[in-house]
């Protein structure tokens, strides 16, 4: 009965909060449910079939969920997936709070669940999840998650717990997730970057985890982003496992997208991706991977022929006059992809909006900033306009990155600072938007406001 009532509660609190415009309902109905049965989360999963497959990493996890959301659809599975990106744990549970019945029947065959690297450990004690997949682990809001190698723990102990038969996919280029799947009793597969040809140099002060256990510095024979790369340790001899998935071929075409060759253990697939950027090729193998780990095998090229991005990760949104480009930056390696992704296809000087907030969910400390390198940008912009909590300190960074002065605007409002980059702009010309994540919220509450986009939680 306790069960009944926290479900019933719960989604009358979600319905609530979208009637009230206090949100979209994603994370109210898990909190209520939750204090009235503090293992809702536990006692609804274990009745899923085919059981539970949660995604984490820094960056990426969003848009690789969605990946594996829809390849695991196409291939016939009924599915519960927190598609809006609430993914702690009163948002997890909010997501099967709204799939359930008001009997309390789960119909779904599986839940694919993206989730907060500090809210993972927790979410695994829960859900006792099937398969795992750990994308990769960077910094990335220090005042919150600590350092790396504090998550890499946090993350190694809850694994630790799980039974030997439950698979943990790892990205074996990333040397703290190597480490960790190394230590683990479960059924571990790595997969990886293959293709040496795909890697464009990296800032190497942007490595997070550069030194193995023993001590000594990893060599690296070839480094995509970051730490991420073919590394070994000439000391005591650890070194990037051999993938059982691999990205063989990734063949850019601008900002259109990419032509992946990916070798899986018992066939070759050939995908066109309608999403720029190694690390969204990486995305591809990753849901790849895990839907071939859990024997479900749909026709990958259509799927991913037809697939759009997550609200924000380079979102393209059309308003009456312009194309909006929005791509999301909230840590140093993910700002800077982006920005290396961007330019490599630039072939004029572009006009960029950048916002950047410090609340909560953005992380309080922006120091990231100076990390990131925008030191790509001063020969690619016309003018750029800085928004945001924080815009004084966007604006002291480009000013440091070589961007003239003169080219930089800085209005803390984000819907005038939105209205004077459009404006500064020709009809039918793009406007790039860098927004940190609630700078994202607030962004598209504008866009919808005005008509041009729909909230996130129909995305």
């Amino acid at each position: 009965m306790r069960e009944l009532l926290a479900i019933w509660m719960g989604r009358v609190a979600g319905s609530l909060s979208r009637r009230l415009g206090r949100g979209g309902g994603t994370t109210v109905p898990g909190r209520i449910a939750r204090r009235i049965a503090p293992q809702i989360l536990t006692q609804l999963t274990n009745r899923l079939p085919h059981g539970v497959i949660v995604v984490a990493g820094t960056n990426g996890k969003t848009t690789t969920t969605r990946m594996i959301a829809s390849l695991l659809q196409a291939s016939g599975w009924r599915l519960l997936h927190n598609r809006s990106g609430a993914n702690l744990v009163t948002g997890v549970t909010t997501t099967v709070i709204d799939g359930v019945r008001w009997n309390g029947d789960l119909p779904y065959d599986a839940a694919l669940f993206e989730c907060d690297e500090a809210a993972l450990p927790q979410i695994i004690r829960e859900a006792q999840p099937r398969v795992v997949v750990l994308h990769n682990l960077f910094r990335d809001q220090l005042d919150r998650y600590g350092e790396v190698d504090t998550i890499a723990a946090n993350w190694r102990t809850a694994l630790s717990a799980l039974p030997a038969h439950t698979i943990v996919l790892i990205n074996g280029d990333d040397p703290s997730l190597a480490r960790l799947g190394a230590a683990l009793h479960c059924t571990v597969i790595p997969y990886g970057n293959d293709d040496v040809a795909s890697a464009r140099g990296s800032v190497e002060h942007l490595a997070d985890a550069g030194f193995c256990q023993c001590g000594a510095a990893f060599v690296y024979t070839v480094r995509f982003f970051g730490h991420i790369g073919h590394f070994r340790c000439t000391v005591c001899g650890f070194a990037r496992p051999q993938p059982v998935y691999a990205l063989k071929s990734v063949v850019p075409d601008a900002l259109r997208g990419s032509a992946l060759t990916l070798h899986m253990p018992t066939r070759v697939v050939d995908l066109q991706l309608p999403m720029p950027g190694l690390y969204n090729a990486m995305n591809a193998l990753a849901a790849v991977a895990t839907t071939d780990a859990l024997g479900r095998t749909p026709d990958y090229a259509p799927v991913f022929h037809q697939f759009q991005a997550a609200f924000g990760r380079y979102e393209v949104i059309q308003t009456p006059a312009h194309t909006l480009v929005l791509a999301l930056i909230k840590n140093p390696i993910g700002a800077s992809e982006t920005l290396r992704m961007l330019v490599e296809a630039w072939h004029t000087q572009v006009r960029m909006l950048i916002i950047i907030n410090d609340r909560d969910a953005d992380g309080t400390d922006v120091s990231w900033l100076w990390d990131a390198d925008f030191e790509l940008l001063p020969d690619h912009l016309s003018h750029v306009t800085v928004s945001g909590t924080r815009a004084a300190d966007m604006h002291v960074r480009l000013k440091y990155a070589g961007v003239p002065v003169e080219r930089i605007d800085t209005n803390d409002d984000i819907a005038t600072a939105l209205d004077a980059a459009l404006a500064s702009q020709p009809a039918g010309s793009t406007v790039y938007v860098l927004p940190t994540y609630t700078a994202m919220l607030e962004l598209r509450a504008v866009l919808v406001a005005r008509g041009w986009a729909q909230p996130f939680w129909n995305d």
